[in-house]
């Protein structure tokens, strides 16, 4: 799974409700064990998120929105088929998800304006327009901030690496990238977790106290200095992941039992999943899944069939899968989403055509966590040219995400210069999203 480069370098909603709940739940005692040992906040509703980024902007229409009656210019070539959720159809190529449409919410409708990919990455995996004044942090950063993990553990990783940045909350909140993905049936190092080249955990644990004693002489200028804080509480956090065998353990997959390693594909997306479900049983809050690659200005329809829509398709039905046989299901929230849609005319640049960026309509899915799945939330028109009535944005669903993990989405923070600034600017919890 490599990296893409792109192509420019209710009172307001009403919920569509149909279905069912999720069939997935963590047992009362396993709660209480939990709670006992104070992994579990009684104010929070999720306790972890697992953030699928889809880098390029896939088709709504060729994957949760598609429109069969429409021309032939528009809806293209892909059927519907139904899901396990009465009254909810999805694309052909998607038959795992098809298969578990209970344990997630689609967003159709979804709209906004900013059809570059670098703007509407920073607008998507924040939930604040971009602004030049200002550096908004991204989900995980604030996710990291707000629930605390374990000392040994990351609370942000980023699977291989990621778009989110942690913008005004310094380097202190940036992720964990792993910088590379695991492979079925093979040991998964990540640099800065794992011990290379022979070295000892005494070797480390003898540089550490060498670099204790020279911090000592920098202590007056650390306290003034957020980038020299944030680089100190890293190489602390370093040393923490590098001699605890549980923070070690964590990345590695081969652990899983062959049961849970079938809910999965071979492919990088889908052990990308895997690893990322194991991330959240040990504790880290916040996990990044990168699969690019949906710049489909040309031959739309055979990438989306022959790659990245059987991959989607193992990994992500995988993912809520596998989450649910952990008992995860219910404690995690699962967020996917792209940066825009694309055009619903396809245009004629190759044999196949493709489809242009196109802000104006898309979906995003969330499930997990509180979210009641087996449900569509907002509508596109005839076309997926635009909503058909109102439009679900951006920061409403960047403000019920926050909600689903007990985090106020409307709470201030102070930078560097005592400047407020709110979590998220604009929005509010979509009505009928939750139980």
């Amino acid at each position: 799974m490599g990296r893409h480069q792109q192509c420019d370098g209710m009172a307001r909603r009403d919920a569509i409700k149909i279905g069912m709940l999720g069939s997935a739940g963590i047992t009362m005692s396993g709660f209480m064990r939990m709670a006992d040992a104070g992994e579990i906040r009684q104010d929070a509703k999720a306790q972890s998120a697992i953030f699928v980024e889809l880098p390029g902007g896939p088709s709504h229409l060729d994957t949760f929105d598609l429109k069969p009656e429409g021309p032939t210019e528009i809806r293209g070539s892909f059927k519907p088929i139904n899901t396990n959720v009465p009254g909810i159809q999805i694309s052909e190529h998607l038959p795992k998800l098809a298969g578990c449409a209970d344990k997630y919410v689609i967003f159709r409708g979804v709209s906004h304006s900013l059809g570059a990919h670098p703007l509407g990455q920073r607008f998507l995996f924040t939930g604040n327009r971009p602004n030049p004044s200002v550096e908004y942090p991204c989900f995980g950063s604030v996710v990291s901030k707000e629930l605390a993990g374990a000392a040994d553990l990351p609370s942000f990783v980023a699977i291989p690496k990621s778009n989110q940045g942690p913008g005004h909350l310094g380097v202190k909140y940036a992720p964990l990238a792993t910088n590379a993905i695991p492979r079925a049936g093979r040991p998964f190092n990540v640099r800065g977790v794992s011990l290379a080249g022979g070295m000892t955990l005494h070797q480390v644990e003898k540089r550490q106290n060498l670099l204790r004693n020279l911090d000592t002489k920098f202590n007056a200028i650390k306290k003034q200095d957020d980038l020299l804080s944030g680089l100190d509480r890293f190489s602390q956090k370093a040393f923490d992941m590098i001699t605890s065998k549980r923070t070690r353990e964590a990345f590695d997959i081969s652990h899983e039992s062959e049961k849970l390693r079938a809910l999965y594909g071979e492919d990088d997306f889908s052990q990308s999943c895997l690893l990322a479900t194991r991330l959240v049983e040990s504790g880290v809050r916040f996990v990044t899944v990168t699969l690019g690659g949906w710049d489909t200005h040309q031959d739309n329809f055979s990438k989306l069939k022959t790659n990245l829509l059987p991959k989607l398709d193992a990994g992500l039905a995988g993912l809520f899968r596998g989450l649910a046989e952990k008992g995860l299901l219910d404690t995690t929230t699962v967020f996917v989403t792209g940066e825009f849609g694309r055009t619903p005319k396809i245009n004629t640049r190759s044999a196949e055509g493709g489809r242009d960026h196109y802000p104006r309509c898309m979906c995003m899915l969330m499930g997990g966590g509180p979210v009641l799945g087996g449900q569509v939330i907002g509508e596109s028109d005839e076309s997926a040219a635009g909503p058909k009535n109102d439009a679900v944005i951006p920061e409403d669903v960047a403000a019920s995400f926050y909600h689903s993990l007990g985090i106020d989405p409307h709470k201030e923070y102070q930078t560097s210069i005592g400047r407020p600034i709110s979590i998220v600017r604009d929005g509010s919890v979509l009505n009928g999203l939750f139980a």
